[in-house]
């Protein structure tokens, strides 16, 4: 039990362009969360995801329920 909790700031996109994911490694298992760009296929990281609690902050923060994942 913490007396302290970190705030989640909610991240800033725009969903006519973006739209979130996640990126996974293939060969190591790392996982990133971020937006990837409709237009440009770019991805942009927003940090990494090392267990549940990671993912549901991300989604918290992004307020998505729904995240594509991509290999």
């Amino acid at each position: 039990m913490g007396l302290f909790k970190k705030k989640i700031s909610p991240i800033e996109y725009d969903l006519e362009l973006e739209y979130p994911a996640l990126r996974k490694s293939i060969c190591t298992g790392e996982t990133v969360a971020g937006f990837k760009n409709k237009e440009t296929n770019k991805f942009r990281e927003v940090s990494l995801i090392r267990n549940d609690k990671d993912l549901e902050s991300f989604k918290k923060a992004a307020n998505v329920t729904d995240i594509k994942v991509e290999y």
